[in-house]
């Protein structure tokens, strides 16, 4: 056994910081929940005190009473799968021309040129507030949910694309073509790493966009999905569904942003930030 194969053993300060480090996730996760459930906790006991009319807004017990009473009546998965359906396609569709657009206005300069400037005009409209206009375009029915969901997916994604490929170091791009790398292998090995962070980014908010836009597409004449439920639970005074989609709603933007997020930490691996303390 050679001298270079002999691993020093640690010592006591060293295994220490290892078991710390290793836990600190964990501690971390568990402090996460801490706010949401004390929120939880506290809007329960105003309920029951009777600080909050349930008229105005029903008890987190309530709402969970009302949940469970639509998944056993199956009308709850019915239109959360509808939803969740507008929802990937709308993203899709949205995402995938602001990744292309936003990479043919970033890497060519005639890109730029043609594809910029009728982006930046439109991105100034609210989107939201197009509706009467679309429902005069592609009307009442499943193409207006998406369409809203689309183009509210668009715009980061594009914006984020475009500045993460703008934003690459010049140098890095020339060292790589010295070094004899094909115009393929700079996208692969140069541009691509660099506007990662700046594209996650943008599906993080195109995401959060995509699911308020479902919110107002369900709302307009729509016969299934989250937002109708809602809506007709609002014609009966049924606060508790009402509350209900809006909980749905807010736990499936978090559950997409934490998957997004931990794809995120696998691709940039290799990157490491700043860490709170």
């Amino acid at each position: 056994m050679t001298a270079t194969s002999v691993r020093p053993a640690r010592t006591e300060g060293e295994r220490t910081r290892v078991r710390r480090n290793r836990k600190a996730p964990r501690a971390a996760r568990w402090r996460r929940a801490v706010t949401p459930v004390l929120l939880v906790v506290v809007w329960e006991g105003c309920s029951r005190a009777g600080i909050l009319p349930p008229d105005k807004l029903s008890a987190p017990s309530d709402v969970l009473a009302a949940g469970w009473r639509l998944a056993a009546e199956g009308t709850l998965w019915v239109n959360l799968v509808d939803s969740l359906l507008r929802a990937v396609i709308g993203l899709a569709v949205g995402g995938g021309l602001g990744l292309a657009l936003g990479s043919i206005a970033g890497l060519l300069r005639i890109g730029d040129d043609l594809v910029d400037p009728p982006v930046q005009m439109a991105r100034m409209l609210p989107h939201l507030g197009l509706v009467p206009l679309l429902l005069i375009w592609v009307g009442i029915g499943e193409p207006l949910k998406i369409t809203l969901v689309a183009l509210g997916a668009f715009f980061p994604v594009y914006l984020n694309t475009y500045s993460g490929i703008r934003g690459i170091d010049e140098r890095l791009v020339e060292a790589a073509r010295t070094c004899g790398l094909s115009a393929a292998a700079r996208l692969r090995h140069v541009v691509l790493p660099g506007a990662l962070p700046s594209l996650f980014l943008g599906l993080r908010l195109a995401f959060g966009a995509g699911w308020l836009s479902l919110v107002v597409g369900e709302q307009v004449n729509a016969d299934s999905g989250l937002g109708f439920m809602m809506m007709e639970a609002r014609e009966f005074a049924q606060t508790e569904v009402v509350v209900l989609g809006l909980v749905i709603y807010a736990l499936l933007g978090l559950l997409s942003d934490l998957a997004l997020r931990t794809l995120e930490g696998r691709a940039l691996a290799w990157r490491r930030g700043l860490e709170a303390s």
